[in-house]
């Protein structure tokens, strides 16, 4: 019986990703490996269907600062925050199902959210998609956040898998561990994330050359992941 039991567990994990993704034509206005200043859902309706192996997507709400009524926009530290564009949650939801068109089967989504969202749920973002969520990592951003309570050091990324939901042979690197730590400078862009752990994840689920998009890129940090790890970078923002 514990033979058989290793056996299959050694089975689970493979070092080879056999995930084949179609050749990706795209039209003229989506410019590969640039920054490109576009609406979100537009870049989206202009990528082909069940075409790209993994997303990334860092939503601009205002849960913290509405939900949780800190109040300190008039604050310095609050002022590049609150003066980005909110989405309403009909709109991160219409992001998402974007997504999930885009992606191929068994593709991924990497979706950052704070405390609060997390302690909510997103399941009603999810509504009308074929993503399933199947692992969260939690970001220790090393600085002294916001809090009225407790003082936000931590946020999350929501790992999503397209069905068929499948582990051997889409996900290939497995050292990777759920909490992570790395400062981030947020003079660039008040929402900036980690460079090297969304390498790393975009490596664990995509060949080299494969594209890698998102549809809300902020402060580009995936283009530079992308391009540090010979990724293919599809991405655009609002304010380019």
């Amino acid at each position: 019986m514990s033979v058989g039991t290793s056996q299959s567990t050694a089975g689970v994990f493979s070092n080879t990703r056999t995930v084949t993704v179609p050749k990706l034509v795209l039209p003229d206005v989506l410019k590969p490996n640039t920054r490109l200043k576009m609406d979100g859902l537009e870049f989206l309706s202009a990528i082909p269907a069940d075409a790209v192996p993994v997303a990334f997507f860092d939503p601009q709400y205002r849960g913290v600062l509405e939900k949780l009524a800190y109040g300190n926009e008039g604050k310095v530290r609050g002022k590049r925050r609150s003066a980005l564009q909110q989405m309403p949650e009909e709109a991160i939801a219409n992001f998402i199902r974007g997504i999930d068109r885009t992606l191929i089967p068994s593709g991924h989504l990497f979706l950052w959210v704070d405390k609060f969202h997390l302690c909510q749920g997103i399941h009603p973002w999810l509504d009308g998609t074929r993503l399933d969520i199947v692992d969260l990592l939690t970001w220790n951003k090393g600085t002294f956040g916001m809090g009225y309570r407790t003082r936000r050091r931590g946020e999350y990324c929501i790992v999503l898998q397209k069905q068929p939901r499948k582990a051997k042979g889409v996900w290939k690197i497995h050292n990777i561990p759920d909490v992570i730590q790395e400062q981030v400078s947020q003079r660039d862009h008040p929402h900036s994330k980690p460079i090297d752990i969304q390498g790393q994840l975009m490596a664990a689920v995509s060949h080299e050359g494969d594209f890698v998009i998102d549809p809300a890129a902020g402060s580009f940090s995936v283009l530079q992941a992308a391009r540090n790890h010979g990724r293919t970078f599809l991405g655009c923002d609002l304010n380019g």
